[in-house]
């Protein structure tokens, strides 16, 4: 809750004008205001520390991904395919140990989602984590909600 608060609060502070405060706001100052103390729909991984909130589904562009760091200081890569489904896995490529699988391709084979490594372009499953080149190989995955967003009180 307080990171959507911080967004929201971040997004009224950019405004240089009433006009622009107003846009943020969809359509009225009091509406930004307002829409500071509301929180956003929330996209979470769930970790050994609980469930961590990661960004908004908006955040999520199919094809792309998104790079999370952890409460554990592990990383993980976050991707939402053309349906809304959601998939999050370890963000450390195996065969070279960079953090980029955030960045790799998405595609799919045999229906299975996966992400190809932008470094040595191994295919990774996104819901196993099994790597589709090299079945001694595979990555953790995490499981993934949506949250959806609560009104807050004006004035908070």
């Amino acid at each position: 809750m307080t990171t959507a608060i911080a967004t929201a609060t971040a997004a009224v502070a950019l405004a240089r004008t009433e006009e622009d405060l107003a846009a943020v706001a969809g359509g009225s100052v009091e509406g930004a205001v307002e829409g500071a103390a509301t929180t956003a729909a929330t996209v979470e991984i769930r970790c050994p520390e609980g469930w961590v909130a990661v960004c908004a589904p908006a955040d999520l562009t199919p094809g792309r991904g998104v790079a999370a760091l952890l409460p554990d200081g592990t990383q993980a890569a976050l991707f939402a395919d053309r349906a809304g489904q959601t998939y999050a896995i370890a963000n450390r490529d195996p065969f070279t140990g960079a953090q980029v699988l955030s960045r790799g391709l998405t595609g799919s084979a045999d229906g299975r989602p996966f992400v190809a490594s932008p470094l040595l372009k191994q295919r990774f499953d996104l819901a196993s984590g099994s790597c589709l080149d090299d079945p001694s190989v595979s990555v953790p995955t995490y499981r993934v909600r949506s949250v959806p967003g609560v009104r807050g009180t004006r004035g908070v």
